[in-house]
């Protein structure tokens, strides 16, 4: 099932989506993790043992994927750090490619929220990402 929805998912301008067993319960076209955090700002903690598939899984991400309940993550792109996180956590991910990192934008070194991210518990980082307002206030 996960498969073909993740097939569908690719070939769709979504940047997230996140499912309820095979029920889509929010999709996001915002980019970076301003689609995690608006799912937070909406629907978080009212589902738990979420499915979500993302375009782009950083060590960020994981940390948000954690407190928001996710059991399992689909993304053609992870971390190195990603990848040790969401083992930390017990969350099952399926990578088309794992990388050493995320890179920034402009693909010069760490992203800048992969390099936040570091050494933080998933509260801790969605609290310092609120900080710098980041999307808040959907």
């Amino acid at each position: 099932m996960n498969a073909g929805l993740f097939s569908e998912f690719l070939v769709s301008n979504d940047k997230l989506r996140v499912y309820g067993g095979d029920r889509l319960i929010f999709t996001s076209s915002r980019d970076g993790l301003l689609s995690l955090i608006e799912y937070i700002d909406k629907l978080s903690p009212l589902k738990k043992d979420i499915t979500v598939f993302d375009r782009v899984v950083g060590n960020a991400a994981a940390l948000l994927l954690k407190r928001i309940f996710c059991r399992e993550v689909y993304s053609p792109l992870g971390s190195e750090l990603a990848v040790k996180t969401l083992r930390r956590f017990s969350i099952d991910y399926h990578f088309g490619e794992i990388v050493p990192y995320i890179r920034g934008r402009g693909q010069q070194g760490m992203c800048p929220m992969e390099k936040l991210s570091l050494g933080k518990s998933p509260e801790e980082f969605y609290q310092a990402c609120l900080s710098l307002d980041l999307g808040h206030g959907f």
